[in-house]
């Protein structure tokens, strides 16, 4: 049975190499980018992956379902530009497709932090849908932290997906930043809303339960690192939606008051 690995990128020049020769058994690497600068596109091209680019940034979900509409093999594996699969993975996920019992498969994620692969802190075995039938699954149109939605059961691989995220603080910072945006800009379309007091709450609360319910502490001091970045991005998501509600209702006094 054939399979089309699908991904998105854009400026993944430091990873998309890797990742491709991870999939290279895959019969298609499909990629959507948006704008990439660094040359990421040449890299792909030259590897054969089968390359689309897109002006706008529709946000992941969509993005993902775009690249998901250009895959026709049986098949579809999707991952990210940071993530591996392993010989060992490949080899479960070709068992797997072999079989016929499931039309979609989840799989545990091992996610690698500032030099240490994370086995605590919520961040494993973090199961992700990424291996269905082409027609059977499809993502949810969240702008951040999409999911995959499957039309039936789903199956259950034991292999781990391999996810090098951060190598330094930079990352860190940046990641915060930009999802921290994308989840206040979600929860302000969703009609949610937040206060500077519910932004520490829910801030200090992402930091107790990655440190202390999720045994943060036993990853050692990237344990400590992750409590801090989960409570920092909680925190900030939830007072930029507070600030979003402060403009909206700046916007609206101003647009009530008379023509002078």
């Amino acid at each position: 049975m054939k399979i089309s690995v699908v991904l998105i990128t854009k400026n993944e020049a430091h990873n998309i190499r890797e990742c491709l020769e991870s999939v290279s058994w895959c019969d298609r690497a499909i990629i959507v980018d948006s704008g990439s600068t660094d040359g990421t596109l040449e890299i792909a091209r030259a590897m054969g992956a089968e390359v689309h680019e897109t002006a706008t940034w529709p946000g992941f979900g969509p993005q993902k379902n775009l690249a998901l509409s250009k895959a026709t093999s049986e098949w579809v594996l999707s991952i990210d530009a940071d993530e591996r699969v392993t010989p060992e993975l490949r080899d479960e996920i070709l068992a797997a497709i072999g079989s016929g019992r499931f039309d979609a498969y989840d799989m545990p994620r091992l996610s690698r932090f500032c030099g240490r692969f994370m086995r605590h802190s919520g961040w494993y075995p973090d199961r992700l849908t990424r291996l269905f039938r082409t027609g059977k699954a499809r993502f949810t149109d969240d702008i951040v932290h999409e999911n995959v939605i499957a039309d039936g059961p789903i199956g259950h691989l034991q292999t781990p997906l391999l996810h090098y995220t951060y190598d330094d603080f930079s990352q860190v910072l940046r990641k915060v930043d930009q999802y921290s945006t994308l989840g206040a800009q979600q929860a302000f379309r969703r009609g949610k809303t937040a206060s500077v007091f519910s932004a520490w709450t829910h801030g200090s609360w992402a930091f107790l339960r990655t440190w202390l319910i999720r045994r943060g502490f036993l990853d050692g001091p990237q344990g400590l690192a992750v409590a801090l970045m989960n409570g920092q991005a909680s925190y900030y998501k939830y007072i930029k939606l507070w600030l979003l509600q402060q403009q909206a209702r700046q916007s609206s006094s101003s647009g009530d008051r008379p023509v002078q």
